[in-house]
């Protein structure tokens, strides 16, 4: 069914609903006695089953994601109702909390007859929304799913012992009333001691951590939607907050283990989780699309529903360590609990950490998604964390995927339905990482570059042989390897190479090449991308790409292989290598879905300039969480068309990269260790800043070594690893799946079209997302869709584009018309709320449409004054924010067109001509037409300056003194006692200082 259609009938499930009656009011929750104490119990009776009437499962699906925040305080019929949202989005960025009613006592009557659900029952699955209850002994979570009509609630102890984490998971699923009661049992219970308060609301649970006392607790309070991958929303993490599972009463720590809390408090605050931060409550995001498709099928095959939401590796996992005390506590941890990952995700909006674009080719709509994945092992900062530790993790590890889909259907799913068979998605994923050897750069000097020194020659290169054994677990074989040579480190890594394919199948080796693409990029006769484009289409041969597909109508692939490209950082150049495999894998992405019929595109096309940004954006937020600043060198520069305004922002960024690895990087490495779970408070133990090293911390423990088996030196890989990839063949749901309906093994109809939500169609996601509508390239087709362009677009001279080839660099300091700051003032009002602005569109509008005229200054009037004093009789009044704006605007386009005022320009035009105007001095004669001023100049300072020429006897005798120097010149003798030279010697030899002293002042 296309997305047309879907949207035509967005309410109809609601309408259909409310007709047939499937929606009813919920039965009476049992009455709670009316002495109920502080900690009534939190479930009823979970003998019964619920009478509830459920939604049509072949109407609707029973699992579900967001809604609406505006539902009614009490569940009724006023439920069934659409939801009516007035802001700019679909839900605000901070949750509400769950609304209770106070209802009174003698309205709590038991309903003996009431049964309630339990969890793992068709249709109860995760929570979607949090509110935070406190009394003065306990916290009660209570979670909300997609649609605000079923509640769990989790109960945890506030007065535990500091080591334990007490947390009461109930299974029974409640409806709002019953919840409603529920909670004001509870109030009535505490109301000596304060009654039950609302703490917090939130979007989602990421764990439990602890320090030197009581456990805490982390909650996603903001969030954003920032992508959506098969119909399944992934958000942004825009706030969290860290609620102590304590109160002050319980509290016995003692004085100087509160300061030591609080510093690690203070240290953990150094990790800034709003910043590139994403989870997702449907989709795996630690996982590649082709590993995720896989996993399901395979679990079809099983009779299984869906893939199992076991994170037991959770190599990008970064909340592993919280999630580590749920997992004990809970019952159902993922129910609760989010897990994240950090660096780029998809689908973004404003050109803020997560990318992606839809673009049309051919009246057929393609979305391009960048992801990017980075290890939580051997994490850290850029000095700090280099090569490989004993363990086979590298530095830097991040997996990129680069998605490519036609957004003809939502789901992953084919008609038919053939579950997760939909053959429009494609994706291609790549690695950069450290060079898996153990080698440091120690920054404590003042050098940018500091010295790259082995610490361990390893003849069997163990690190380097367990690294790329997980990579062929990961990706499959062959291993493609792309590295910028580094001379240092070049020898070694190509013995490490070739010793580790000694054991490997022919068609299995690791293939290296090792180029020296910094200086490539400094010569004038090497082309850097013809040599990158040369091997990204040879990688992407021979690793192929990932395409769905059922192999009957669509040939389906695998990716099987794995590009690997690094060099020292891991950042600028890398970041260079993997756009243009990145653009190599585009072309025949687009291929394969019938957009075009060859196997490349050109730079020149719209879809690369927006892929250039999107692998841009990617690669700056990798180097700010590892290198601490932005990329230093772009795309611009290695194809050398960087403008002369790029230098000054790669000095900045240089700048910006060594003060943060000077002074910053071991804060935010103290703040990795400690949210990792790399470093555990222990009694008696040295504490995190007192450590001279972190290296235990992320090496094995050397006592373990014995008690490890030992690596094989020879067959060091795993030969399972070494298995092609195959997509596993479509199976129908068979004994109890094979009655379900398609809602039942993937919710993604109320996640992705929201139908309890009554919104407009431009509040909806898909509308919002990024197009070439926000690139410059992009330009205005015939039919009002943006189309690809197959060459480069370039504006006409002429038709309303300055031209400014011919224009020379000068400054006009002159005041906007009123028409300009009007204009900007319209502009402002008719933009709205439309937050997806780009700024380098504007900044470069700026440049082309009001650039000054060349010329000098004209003498300013009285505008901007009366703009900020006041209105001029007759003419509009001008908003001070867009006079402020307008300054801050011509400012830049009077830095980058520096002139001088009229009497300035004389001066300096006098400055350069005046030695044109002087003889050329060849003679004592004077030049046959002087002019007076060089006359009077001669005659006046001839005379004196001759006679001024004589020299004291007394300076000639010390000035022959001093150039008469003895055999041996080291050497001080009695008779060069009395010499002038040797006065502080010999001042120095009665016990005074070498230098003069003066008295000071009291």
């Amino acid at each position: 069914m296309s997305d047309m259609h879907h949207f035509d009938t967005l309410t109809g499930p609601e309408r259909s609903l409310k007709s047939s009656g499937a929606i009813n009011d919920p039965p009476t929750a049992p009455s709670l006695p009316e002495n109920e104490s502080e900690d009534p119990k939190v479930h009823f009776d979970e003998s019964h089953q619920s009478k509830e009437h459920e939604c049509d499962p072949h109407s609707l699906p029973s699992h579900s994601h967001t809604q609406s925040l505006n539902d009614s305080l009490v569940m009724s019929a006023a439920d069934t109702q659409p939801l009516i949202s007035d802001s700019g989005d679909e839900e605000p960025a901070t949750a509400t909390c769950f609304e209770r009613s106070t209802s009174p006592t003698s309205a709590l009557q038991r309903n003996r007859g009431a049964e309630y659900q339990k969890v793992g029952e068709e249709g109860i699955c995760k929570m979607h929304r949090f509110s935070l209850y406190e009394t003065t002994s306990r916290f009660y979570l209570v979670g909300g799913d997609v649609l605000d009509r079923k509640f769990r609630i989790l109960k945890i102890d506030r007065t535990a012992e500091s080591e334990e984490l007490v947390v009461a998971e109930d299974e029974i699923v409640y409806t709002r009333k019953e919840t409603n009661q529920l909670l004001n049992a509870i109030d009535d219970g505490n109301k000596v001691s304060g009654g039950l308060k609302l703490r917090c609301s939130g979007w989602g649970l990421l764990g439990f951590i602890r320090f030197t006392g009581a456990y805490y607790m982390l909650l996603i309070t903001k969030r954003s939607q920032v992508a959506m991958v098969g119909g399944h929303s992934i958000y942004q993490i825009d706030g969290t907050d860290l609620v102590p599972l304590t109160s002050s009463a319980s509290s016995r720590l003692k004085a100087e283990k509160v300061s030591e809390e609080a510093r690690f408090v203070s240290t953990l605050n150094n990790l800034d989780l709003s910043r590139s931060f994403y989870f997702s409550y449907t989709y795996d995001l630690t996982c590649s699309l082709q590993q995720n498709l896989i996993e399901e099928r395979e679990a079809l095959a099983q009779g299984s529903s869906r893939k199992s939401r076991d994170y037991h590796d959770g190599m990008f996992v970064w909340n592993h360590h919280l999630l580590g005390p749920a997992s004990k506590a809970l019952q159902n941890t993922y129910d609760w609990c989010m897990p994240i990952k950090p660096v780029r995700d998809a689908f973004e909006q404003k050109m803020r950490p997560a990318d992606s674009i839809v673009i049309s080719l051919h009246a057929r709509t393609v979305s391009i998604t960048v992801i990017a994945r980075r290890s939580r092992f051997f994490a850290g900062a850029r000095f700090l964390k280099r090569g490989a530790n004993d363990l086979g993790f590298v530095a830097n590890d991040v997996e990129t995927e680069q998605i490519v889909s036609e957004a003809l259907t939502t789901s992953f799913h084919a008609p038919g339905p053939q579950l997760y068979a939909n053959p429009t998605l494609t994706s291609y994923v790549q690695h950069r990482g450290s060079i898996p050897l153990h080698w440091t750069q120690d920054n404590s000097g003042v050098s940018p570059k500091p010295d790259i020194e082995l610490n361990l020659v390893d003849p069997f290169f163990t690190a380097a042989a367990l690294h790329f054994d997980h990579l062929f677990k990961r990706y499959g074989a062959p291993a493609r390897e792309r590295t910028p040579r580094e001379s240092i480190l070049l020898k070694e890594y190509t013995n490490a190479i070739t010793y580790l394919n000694q054991a490997l199948p022919p068609d299995k080796k690791i293939l290296y090449k090792a180029w020296d693409m910094s200086r490539a990029s400094k010569s004038r006769d090497q082309d850097v991308i013809g040599v990158l484009e040369t091997t990204a289409k040879d990688i992407v041969t021979r690793t192929g790409f990932f395409r769905n597909g059922d192999d009957m109508d669509t040939k389906s692939r695998t990716q099987n292989g794995v590009a690997r490209t690094n060099c020292i950082d891991c950042l600028d150049r890398t970041n260079a290598a993997q756009f243009v495999i990145g653009k190599c894998a585009l072309a025949h992405q687009l291929q394969a879905l019938g957009m075009i019929a060859d196997e490349t595109v050109d730079f020149g096309t719209d879809v690369v300039s927006a892929l250039s940004h999107m692998y841009h954006g990617h690669g700056d937020t990798i180097a700010i969480q590892y290198g601490g600043s932005h990329l230093v060198n772009t795309m611009a520069t290695y194809r050398k068309i960087n403008q002369w305004s790029g230098h000054s922002r790669d000095m900045v960024e240089s700048f910006k990269r060594y003060y943060n690895n000077s002074f910053l990087d071991r804060q935010r490495q103290e703040a990795y260790n400690l949210f990792l779970g790399n470093y555990i408070y222990v009694q008696g133990q040295p504490m995190l800043w007192d450590l001279a090293t972190d290296y235990y911390l992320h090496h094995a423990d050397p006592r373990a070594w014995s008690e490890r088996k030992r690596q094989d030196y020879v067959q060091w890989f795993n030969p399972q690893h070494l298995k092609e990839r195959r997509l596993p063949p479509i199976v129908r749901p068979t004994g109890n799946l094979a009655d379900k309906p398609l809602s039942f093994f993937d919710d993604y109809w109320l996640e992705y079209y929201r139908p309890h939500l009554m919104s407009s169609l431009m509040k909806l996601f898909p509308y919002k997302a990024n197009s070439l509508r926000k690139y410059p390239a992009a330009k205005e087709g015939h039919d009002g869709v943006h189309e690809s362009n197959a060459v480069p677009t370039k504006p006409a001279i002429g038709h309303g584009v300055q031209d400014t080839a011919g224009l020379k660099k000068a400054v006009t300091i002159a005041v906007p018309p009123d028409s300009v700051i009007l204009d900007h003032v319209a502009k402002d009002s008719q933009a709205g709320d439309q937050k997806s602005s780009n700024a380098l569109s504007d900044w470069l509008h700026l440049q082309t449409v009001q650039r000054p005229q060349p010329g000098h200054a004209k003498a300013p009037n009285n505008d901007l004054q009366d703009a900020s004093s006041g209105q001029k009789p007759g003419k509009a009044s001008k908003d001070k924010t867009a006079v402020t704006q307008w300054t801050l605007d011509q400012f830049v386009v009077n830095s980058l067109n520096p002139s001088v005022v009229e009497n300035e320009a004389d001066e300096y035009l006098r400055y350069i001509n005046h030695p044109l105007n002087l003889p050329l001095v060849v003679s004592t004669d004077d030049p046959p037409h002087p002019k007076s001023e060089f006359l009077a100049y001669i005659q006046s300072n001839a005379p004196d300056a001759v006679a001024q020429m004589q020299s004291a006897e007394d300076d000639i005798a010390d000035f022959q003194e001093f150039l008469d120097v003895g055999d041996d010149p080291l050497t001080v003798t009695e008779a060069d006692t009395p010499k002038k030279r040797y006065k502080a010697y010999r001042q120095w030899l009665k016990g005074r200082s070498l230098f003069k002293q003066q008295r000071a002042d009291v």
